[in-house]
């Protein structure tokens, strides 16, 4: 008797036992082939054999037969196996989930894997450029380590050459004959980083990310499994691509935020990265003018090595910061006087200026003139944003739009009024202004159409267009060379945010928003608006260094005992009434009081958005200032969550190293 135990992608952390298919023959059994089987009353699914037992936990008599195994061999290699079952060990996520996750949807579905296809697009072979002294160094420490597992924080200033050197990086990693994985936060970076990439190389180049078809994911996963493909470029996802025999991985932007998936399997790409490159035994790139405080600490410990890029690329300069104090002046639709004048100049001498403001729409309130009523979502703790280009109204947190209202819902008033800056209102304020310039507005409004980002990004360089809006998506590693001015026009966001990171955040996007001023040899100019001049971090991030506002916030943190010098996991729960997710957490609470442990457990407690699409949310904090004792702790406990009664009446989920607090 033989019993198959099989994960199945469903939100249940146990593994499910099935006899073999009718007629099946035992010696095709193998761990990592995917099986059809029933489940439920209707319901088929595909799921991955992960043992093959002579006795079963359930009695016989009761066990389902498996329908039909799909594979004749392991769709996993042993690496990937082994990186899959690390994560759902560390995220204490379902099994079946995680290997799911790291399969193209059409062998989600029960697709037979497809024949290897011909023609994966190459590129042309180009020249490395020169490289300055630092440069030389970076380069050279990655290459010496080839072939062993280390990892490298690139610490470079924006515009100090990163790309290059990773370039010439892979250069020798392809001489070696073997794969390399660059991730990218972004799918509008993916586009650049290929053209560039196939500028240089002529080997075959894909791209993994979330705008391809099912066809096209599917293809390009299998060249990558076959070897055809030499240079992978994605977005987090790509981490779990299955290489026949990766040598290098390059993790871009490290600080963002975007490698880590905020909703079901909430895993970082960066971490998975790490023990992906530790398991093959590879070095591993961090590059990023700003690094995570996270990253930084670990430098310090000497668990990476820290090479620095100190000065930018080539003749540009660094450009100028100034800080625009605007109490008390009088600004046209958030513009101050004297930056209307800069972008002028700016733009009379032939250049492009870009404007940085992280809040899409028109307005973010609609108010009444007569009493203070604002428009709120029904659904949402939050105001609603109007979009003049719709002219609707819209929750930017469940996407609920509606018509604009006609008159106050409390006082029946007729004066509504808009309140605050968005990048819609912002564009028809220059537009007033600088009538005879073409303006280019990037944000996730005016880049919803495929391709839509990548037409907008190659006008920008054909210079079709001279002033450029956009919210944090600009800010994101692009290269504008003729950009010479960068306003960021409200710099005061992260200064009252009750998430601790927000202040590490707002630097980072401060500076990398700065980056994109002065990168081809003309001198750039960056003017940052805020309320607050004399803020003692503003201050230090400019006049010093991100690494002296960096240490400043390490020590704080060292002091409140904040990430990195404690773990956090973080259960949230949400329902449609509020103490049925507070009644919840508060169980999961009292269970773990009856262990002995030094663990602290903050809440229950509302999350910083208490409702949020009709359900109400609430969140438990769990604190360790040791990650195994944490580790340890979770898997006492998980078992003893599956019978708390309660949990059938919300929605809950945890979150190991949480980086948002929502």
């Amino acid at each position: 008797m033989k019993i198959l135990k099989i994960a199945l992608p469903v939100p249940l952390r146990r593994n499910f036992e099935y006899l073999p298919p009718k007629d099946c023959q035992l010696d095709a059994l193998q761990v990592g082939i995917r099986v059809r089987v029933p489940f439920g009353k209707k319901r088929e699914l595909i799921g991955i054999l992960i043992e093959i037992c002579e006795q079963a936990e359930t009695p016989v008599a009761k066990l389902k037969q498996a329908i039909e195994l799909i594979d004749s061999t392991a769709i996993f290699s042993k690496e990937l196996w082994q990186l899959c079952l690390w994560a759902a060990d560390y995220y204490h996520h379902p099994l079946g989930d995680v290997l799911a996750t790291a399969l193209p949807a059409l062998l989600r579905k029960g697709r037979a894997l497809p024949a290897v296809l011909a023609g994966m697009v190459s590129g042309q072979q180009g020249a490395d450029l020169d490289l300055n002294t630092e440069q030389q160094e970076a380069v050279t420490a990655v290459m010496n380590a080839l072939g062993v597992f280390k990892v490298f924080l690139l610490d470079g200033v924006t515009g100090s050459g990163k790309t290059e050197v990773y370039l010439q990086t892979i250069a020798a990693v392809l001489a070696r004959g073997q794969q390399i994985l660059v991730l990218v936060p972004e799918i509008g970076l993916t586009p650049q980083t290929i053209q560039r990439f196939r500028e240089r190389f002529s080997e075959p180049i894909v791209a993994l990310h979330s705008r391809l078809t099912e066809k096209e994911r599917l293809n390009a996963w299998m060249s990558v499994r076959a070897g055809q493909a030499k240079i992978i470029i994605g977005t987090r996802s790509a981490i779990f691509s299955p290489f026949a025999n990766l040598g290098l991985i390059i993790l871009d932007e490290e600080h963002d935020l975007s490698f880590k998936q905020q909703e079901t399997f909430r895993y970082h790409a960066r971490d998975l990265a790490i023990m992906r490159a530790h398991f093959l035994n590879i070095p591993i790139i961090l590059g990023t003018a700003t690094p995570t405080l996270e990253t930084l600490h670990n430098a310090k410990q000497n668990r990476y090595q820290h090479l620095q890029l100190r000065e930018r690329a080539g003749f540009a300069e660094m450009p100028e910061m100034e800080v625009l104090d605007i109490r008390k002046k009088n600004l046209e639709e958030g513009l101050s006087p004297v930056l209307i004048d800069e972008i002028k100049k700016h733009l009379e001498n032939g250049n492009q200026v870009m404007l940085f403001l992280n809040r899409r729409g028109f307005s973010p309130i609609l108010m009444c003139h007569a009493c203070g009523w604002m428009a709120v979502c029904k659904r949402c703790n939050a105001r609603m944003t109007f979009h003049k280009n719709t002219k609707r109204l819209h929750c930017h947190h469940c996407d609920v739009q509606k018509p604009i209202f006609q008159h106050c819902e409390a006082c029946h008033g007729q004066e509504l009024i808009m309140v605050g800056l968005g990048t819609e209102r912002l564009e028809d304020t220059l537009e007033k202004y600088f009538p005879n310039y073409s303006i280019a507005r990037i944000d996730r409004d005016s880049t919803t159409k495929k391709g839509s980002l990548e037409k907008l990004l190659e006008e920008i360089h054909e210079r079709k267009h001279q002033i450029l809006i956009g919210t944090q998506m600009l800010a994101k590693g692009h290269h504008f060379p003729h950009v010479t001015l960068v306003a960021i026009v409200e710099a005061d966001g992260g200064f009252f945010s009750a998430d601790f990171r927000a202040i590490e955040r707002m630097g980072q996007l401060l500076l990398q928003v700065s980056g994109r001023a002065g990168r081809a040899g003309k001198k750039g100019k960056v003017i940052i608006q805020t309320h607050h001049p004399d803020h003692p971090l503003l201050q230090q991030l400019l006049r010093e260094s991100y690494h002296h506002f960096a240490n400043t916030l390490l020590k704080e943190r060292e002091d409140a005992l904040l990430p990195p010098y404690a773990f956090f996991a973080l259960f949230r729960a949400e329902a449609h009434y509020a103490d049925k997710a507070l009644d919840f957490l508060q169980h999961i609470k009292k269970t773990a009081q009856t262990f002995a442990h030094p663990i602290k457990l903050l809440g229950p407690v509302p999350a910083n958005m208490a409702k949020r699409a009709g359900r109400h949310r609430m969140q438990l904090l769990l604190q360790s200032q040791h990650r195994p004792q944490l580790q340890q702790f979770l898997k006492t406990l998980l078992p003893e969550i599956e019978k708390i009664p309660q949990k059938q009446k919300v929605r809950w989920s945890l979150d190991v190293d949480p980086v948002v607090n929502d």
